[in-house]
């Protein structure tokens, strides 16, 4: 099927491409596949799956706004009191609107989007019920050199000290992430999985945790 490129931008992790393929959208980093708009199915687990274990009517955050699946799924839930979605590169956000079709989530009053880094934003950001994270294609395989602080032990601590008692982290990967796995069991206690399987390869993974278990 032919690709059409609609926008090409130079972003915080180097080159951004939307291109439409058919009737779906792609977002491509430095020449790497992050996502599309055809299916979700994983995405939305992980918000799906966070929000039903979370503190009902807490705020439930969002790391990485990719094409609108998790906001969605957040917004959908009645256990989310407030959505915030941190997405560090402002094209993303502009592509949500101008090509997502996406302008009535963005546009809701219980969502608030912030551009920045996570990492850099978070420790002023106070207490969330659940924390979201799609940000690279999983711990194993980040967009960039910096992502990979986000799932040290100084980020763990960091998101650890961003929950609230009983607050859920959710984390979406591509990948097994078995180092990462052992991390989050050392800091937080027991990790439950989900597996989402996809048509080619390993199946998509979320990981869970309870934060003060």
């Amino acid at each position: 099927m032919i690709s059409q490129v609609l926008a090409r931008v130079d972003g915080v992790c180097g080159e951004l491409v939307l291109r439409r393929v058919g009737p779906h959208h792609e977002i491509i980093a430095n020449g790497v596949f992050l996502m599309d708009t055809r299916n979700g199915e994983s995405e939305r687990l992980m918000v799906r799956a966070a929000a039903e274990r979370m503190p009902a009517g807490g705020r439930l955050l969002v790391g990485g706004l990719g094409v609108g699946f998790s906001l969605r799924e957040a917004l959908a839930h009645p256990s989310v009191g407030e959505v915030v979605v941190v997405e560090r590169e402002p094209a993303v956000i502009e592509w949500n609107t101008a090509y997502l079709d996406n302008t009535g989530l963005l546009d809701d009053p219980r969502v608030r989007v912030v551009c920045a880094d996570l990492l850099s934003w978070l420790p002023e950001a106070g207490q969330f019920a659940a924390l979201c994270l799609d940000i690279d294609n999983g711990p194993d395989w980040t967009v960039d050199e910096g992502n990979a602080a986000l799932y040290s032990s100084t980020g763990l601590a960091l998101l650890a000290e961003a929950l609230v008692p009983g607050g859920v982290l959710a984390v979406w990967s591509a990948g097994a992430a078995p180092e990462f796995t052992a991390a989050l069991a050392r800091d937080f206690g027991p990790v439950e999985t989900l597996e989402i399987p996809v048509p080619r390869g390993e199946p998509d993974r979320v990981f869970i945790v309870i934060a003060g278990r």
